[in-house]
């Protein structure tokens, strides 16, 4: 059986004077592949995929991330560790507008205190894996550069650290449907090469089947379908078929 790189264990999140966006969530997913979060907007993709890294602490429940459980976790130095390992990709790249990009990328290996020398090795080559000129780009800033590249460069600042997990919130969501196209590509071929644990929140069934191994949907704070890419166009399960259904309908004449 493979193993789990990340485990949630009847996961429960209900925010103080809220209603419950999750909902006793059980999912186990396998080092090295993809997973694709699918779901309504407000459905708690989003806030399960915070559980990872601990920037959601759950009502209930309990995280696992390497074997290590991250609902146990109690100071702020024990979820630094834990950060270190995990990859954030998200929608908006959140990269250091006062930052030139070669420093963008190797922030997180700053934070750590590596060397100077190792910074910049390290910095070359994620964002040379990201699909960027590292010597026409190193001395920019985000502003001077397209969503595309802003985005690849979020990837490398994620990568820099290579851990063995990644969350990607809409990582492509922003982009243009050609570089979104290029971006998913570009992505594919890397994980197949790095074969990491992946968790990938997405509202497009497309880029769910294109980049993950498994896809799991989620409603009302609950898992309503959990199948392999493989299997969604022949699934049975209504929530599947309507998500099915959309797509389809965009090509309809």
């Amino acid at each position: 059986m493979p193993t789990a790189g990340v485990e949630f264990a009847k996961v429960s999140y209900t925010p103080a004077g809220g209603p419950s966006i999750l909902r006793e969530i059980s999912l186990s997913l396998a080092a090295g592949t993809t997973t694709a979060l699918l779901g309504r907007s407000g459905s708690g993709k989003t806030t399960l995929l915070r559980t990872v890294n601990g920037l959601v602490r759950p009502t209930s429940g309990e995280v696992t991330v390497n074997g290590q459980s991250v609902t146990s976790l109690s100071s702020s130095e024990e979820l630094v560790v834990l950060r270190r390992g995990i990859g954030y990709v998200i929608q908006e790249t959140g990269l250091f507008p006062h930052m030139t990009i070669e420093r963008n990328a190797g922030f997180g290996l700053e934070l750590a205190d590596r060397p100077k020398a190792e910074i910049a090795a390290r910095a070359r080559e994620v964002l040379q894996q990201s699909g960027l000129d590292y010597d026409a780009l190193r001395e920019r800033f985000p502003w001077q550069l397209s969503g595309g590249q802003r985005q690849r460069v979020g990837l490398a600042r994620a990568l820099a650290l290579a851990p063995p997990v990644l969350l990607m919130d809409e990582p492509f969501g922003a982009l243009d449907p050609l570089t979104r196209s290029e971006m998913q590509a570009m992505f594919k071929s890397m994980q197949q090469q790095l074969h990491k644990t992946v968790l990938l929140v997405t509202h497009d069934l497309g880029e769910a089947l294109f980049l993950a191994d498994r896809v799991v949907i989620i409603d009302s704070g609950e898992v309503v379908a959990d199948l392999h890419s493989a299997e969604v166009f022949e699934s049975e399960n209504l929530h599947v078929k309507d998500y099915v259904s959309a797509v389809r309908h965009l090509f309809a004449k």
